[in-house]
């Protein structure tokens, strides 16, 4: 079964581990979860009143709800 499932955040939530970062995936895109990959990068241009599929070849369509 598919869901949708809808996230705002644009970019990583950096979390100290000592005197270490880790960056966690905030956007749902990164292959690497629950750790960032750079994938938000593709969430640059997004409209704030829409909402966005990704495909795994990295690509996306609008959703219409």
């Amino acid at each position: 079964m598919a869901r949708l499932v809808k996230k705002t955040a644009t970019g990583p939530k950096e979390v100290k581990v000592g005197d270490k970062s880790v960056w966690i995936c905030m956007c749902g895109l990164s292959k690497n979860q629950p750790f960032c990959d750079g994938s938000h990068q593709k969430t640059a241009n997004e409209e704030s009143n829409k909402i966005y599929r990704y495909n795994d070849d990295g690509s996306r369509a609008e959703v219409n709800e």
